[in-house]
Parts: structure tokens; sequence; C-alpha cells
């Protein structure tokens, strides 16, 4: 009897245990079929795009397929998977992670940075410098090597490279309406004064040299009214080209926002870009013809002569402003206008160095130079080396040398 019982228990605790496993297998079913509907799957091709990406779709894959590209460089996306980047106001720039903007800053080249305290600081040494050779070239007045070259013309030149190291103080600071209107105008002006006043110093030394009758018709344009006519009437026609720039098409303040991402460089745009490069031009020329006529000048007597010096500074002018036309071009934002500020101090400082320091030189430090005597001592040399280049090319090679030194007034030396 009691082994029936305990079969038949066995039989209740196998049904228990198979209804258990029914119920617990149709649960399983119901949880994952409910999670199906729940939850929405991620896509088994790619991972979601974070912010600051865009999706692009993937060519022959699924709809659902797409990679992840970074935002350009002024676009950002603020939210995940985006289709495409948004643009950013002109006002503002994308951030590093590109999903955002931020607001972008104005720039321009300041006093109060060090590139432009440096260059401030180049600029007022050059102007003081050219201050204190015109300081001692009136105290010197009188001596020969001031009055060997036009004092008068000596002086202007002076004061005009003065004027050209400040003008580059105008290229410093936020641009305004007047800044600007002066920048280039004033550079144009006072380098066209300098440069003239060399070329009129060059054609008086020049035409010193070709007068040889006491009546010469060349003797007129000796006078110091000739040569200040020749500055007058070259740096008038300069004037005329910076009115007619800023009466038609005048230079403005402009804000560049394309030079740099992050910033908005406050700066002169030129305006009529031809007349610019007119006034450019005109000087180019004016230096080119300087240059020339002072190369072709360099063989004159050097004691009277400073045509090489002024060789040497129109050639370091001309250097300077030929490699400062591709630098312009190629610059961008504040390091343009640092350009033209170099290029003004450079040239400057070559005018000044190469035609003024040799004369200081021999002021303050070679006083027994600075002497009429040694001037006539010095021209003497120079008038018995050109005899000998003389005898050189007009004697014949072939004929003997006692023959050589009896014909030129000299007694032979003792036979051998």
């Amino acid at each position: 009897m009691s082994s029936e019982l305990d079969m038949e228990c066995i039989k209740q605790l196998q049904v228990c245990g198979e209804l258990q496993r029914k119920k617990l297998k149709a649960r399983s079913i119901k949880e994952i079929m409910t999670g199906l509907w729940t939850f929405v799957p991620s896509s088994v091709c790619s991972e979601s795009c974070l912010p600051g990406f865009s999706q692009v779709p993937r060519l022959g894959a699924p709809y659902c397929c797409f990679d992840c590209r970074p935002c350009p460089e002024g676009q950002f996306a603020d939210q995940r998977d985006m289709k495409s980047c948004l643009l950013c106001p002109k006002e503002q720039y994308s951030s590093h992670t590109r999903d955002r903007c931020l607001p972008r800053t104005e720039i321009f080249l300041a006093f109060e940075e060090p590139l432009g305290f440096m260059l401030a600081l180049v600029a007022l040494f050059l102007a003081g410098l050219a201050v204190l050779v015109l300081g001692v070239f009136l105290k010197h007045r009188d001596s020969p090597v001031v009055r060997a070259n036009n004092r008068s013309l000596s002086y202007l030149l002076l004061l005009s490279l003065c004027l050209c190291a400040l003008c580059a103080l105008l290229f410093l600071g936020q641009p305004s309406v007047s800044t600007c209107l002066l920048r280039q105008t004033t550079f144009a002006v006072v380098f066209t004064v300098a440069v003239s006043s060399v070329l009129a110093k060059t054609l008086t030394v020049v035409l010193a040299f070709r007068v040889t009758r006491p009546g010469d018709r060349i003797r007129v344009c000796l006078s110091p009214g000739a040569s200040t006519s020749v500055v007058l009437i070259v740096s008038f026609m300069q004037v005329v080209l910076c009115g007619v720039w800023l009466a038609t098409s005048p230079p403005f303040p402009d804000r560049d926002m394309v030079s740099e991402p992050q910033h908005i460089v406050i700066q002169c745009q030129e305006g009529s870009g031809t007349i610019f490069f007119c006034v450019l031009g005109y000087l180019g020329f004016l230096a080119v013809g300087t240059f020339s006529v002072a190369f072709l000048a360099r063989g004159l007597p050097d004691v009277f002569n400073e045509t090489k010096f002024l060789t040497f500074s129109m050639l370091l002018f001309c250097s300077v402003w030929t490699a400062f036309l591709p630098l312009y071009h190629s610059a961008r934002g504040k390091s343009t206008v640092a350009v033209e500020i170099f290029s003004i101090l450079a040239s400057t400082a070559g005018l000044l160095g190469g035609i003024f320091i040799p004369k200081c030189y021999i002021i303050l430090l070679k006083p027994e130079r600075n002497t009429a005597a040694w001037l006539r001592q010095g021209h003497q040399a120079q008038q018995e080396r050109q005899s000998e280049m003389l005898q050189r090319w007009c004697v014949p090679r072939s004929t003997p040398q006692i023959f050589m030194t009896y014909s030129f007034g000299k007694s032979p030396g003792p036979p051998l």
C-alpha cells in the first residue's frame, strides 16, 4: 500500500516539474518579445555619430550603413547622428571639437604686442639717428666733406629719411579712417622726396665732372635752385597721383574674415588697387632710374664723389622693395602690415647708413681727412692713377722700359 502511494507522489512531482518548465519557457519568450517591441535595435553596420560629426552614406551598402565624417572648419554639429554639418555665422568660428560655434575676436598689429613694440622702437631709433646725423652736419656745415656734395640736398634728404622712419608708426595700432588715408600716401610722398633727393645729388656729381669750360651751359644745372627743382618736380608728380587716389577711391578700414578663421583682422583696404600700384610703380621707376645713374657714375674721382655710396644705398633700397612685392602678396592678416613696416624701416636704414654713416665716420673719427689739403692730396693721387692707366693703354707692350721712362720725362735708374 505504501509503495503505491510513493509511486503516485512521484508521478505528481514529475507533472509539476513539467508544468513549471513550460511556464518558465513561456515567460522567457514573452520577455524577449516584449524587449523587441520596446527597444529600437542598433545597426549592425555603423556606430552612432557623436556631435561634431555628420553621417556620410556608404556607397553600395544598405541605408543603415554610414561613416562618421568630422565637420570642416567653419561648420558644426551639436547633436548625434546629424545628416550634415551647419555653417557658423560670420562673426563666429567652429570650436576644436566642431560641436559649437565661438565668437571671433578682432585683432590688429598693436603697439602693445612684442612685434609691434619692437618695430616702433626701431622706427624711433632710425628717426633719432637721422636727426643726430643732421645735427652733426649742421655743426660741421663748413667742412669740406659736408660742402662737397650739396649741403641743402643733404639736409633735405635727412629730414625726409626721418619722416620715412616715423611714417611706419602710422601702420601700427587699430586702423581708422584718418590713419588709412595717411598710411600709404605719406609713405609714398616722403619716400619720393628721399629718392628724388638722391637722384638730384647724383646728377649734381655727374654734371660737375662734365663741366670743362668756364662758360659751359651745364653750369646752370649745378646751381642749388636746379637741384631743388628736380626734387620739387618729381615729388609733385607723386603728390598728384596720391591726390587722384584720395579723390576717386581712397583707402578705408575693413574687416578681413578670411585670412584667420578664429579672428577678424582689422586692416586698411587700399581702395583702388590700380592707382595704388601706379603709386608704387612710379616710386619703383624713380628708384631704378636713380640707381642706374649712380651706377654709371661710380667711376668718377673718389675724393669729391659720393656716387659709390649712393649706388650701394640705392642697391639696398631696390633689393628690399623687390623682395617686398612677393612677400606682401603671400602674407595674410597682421603679417601683411608687418612686412610693409619692415620694408619701410629696412630701406630707410639702407639709405641712411649707406650715404651718411661713412661721412660721419670721417667727420667724427677721422678729422684729419676732413680738410682741404687732404682733398687736394686725394685729387692729385686720383690724377696720377688716371695718368698711369693712360700710359698702360697708350704705350705698346713691346716698347722697352727705358723708352717708356724717357718718354714721360723721368731719368732711368742705374744700370744693373
